[in-house]
């Protein structure tokens, strides 16, 4: 694991106030983590912006650059874009433990932070959650409009139907809603 190691900071070495750090990630990287099925390529720039203060140290994450994946629909592999901005705290405590998903307490004597499992792990949750190529976005798009029917399942099968608008006559006359519509045929049907 000597690679990780190049994503340590030395917090115990930088004097309080603000630094930037910098990191590229290559494939290298996704190969060093034990369930890189989903993610095994890209090619992506991390700043880290660190503010160091007496009692806490602030980390803001940038990461740009994009990852290749495999389309959940045609499985061939492009490349999608990423910008993701996260921060973590680190307070100073007696002893190292996880307080929250953004906080964690350390020791005033840590020598380092390793922040290669963390930027990993914002890559993971930046990733779109249906994985598209960009050739058929809109045909799947086209597809999802399709299914936004409202559908009702009477006598033994769905049934469509639009929510009609309402008119604008007379507003005394009775405006019947067609889910009520199937309800009475349930409820007649039921009676009989």
């Amino acid at each position: 694991m000597k690679f990780l190691r190049t994503f340590d900071i030395e917090v115990i070495k930088f004097l309080e106030g603000k630094h930037e750090i910098d990191f590229k990630i290559g494939k290298e990287f996704f190969q060093h983590f034990e369930d890189n099925e989903l993610l095994d390529d890209g090619h992506l720039t991390v700043r880290v912006l660190m503010d160091k203060g007496a009692n806490l140290i602030e980390m803001h994450f940038h990461i740009s650059g994009e990852v290749k994946l495999t389309c959940d629909r045609s499985l061939e592999e492009f490349f999608e874009p990423l910008e993701i901005h996260e921060k973590l705290i680190f307070k100073y405590g007696a002893v190292e433990e996880e307080i929250n998903e953004e906080v964690y307490m350390i020791t005033r004597d840590t020598p380092k932070i390793n922040v290669a499992q963390f930027i990993y792990e914002f890559i993971l949750l930046g990733l779109p959650a249906k994985k598209i190529h960009p050739d058929h976005r809109t045909e799947f798009d086209e597809e999802d409009n399709e299914a936004e029917g409202v559908y009702a399942y009477i006598d033994g099968e769905f049934e469509e139907y639009e929510e009609e608008s309402e008119p604008e006559n007379d507003p005394k006359e009775e405006i019947t809603d067609p889910r009520w519509e199937l309800l009475k045929k349930l409820k007649n049907k039921e009676q009989s």
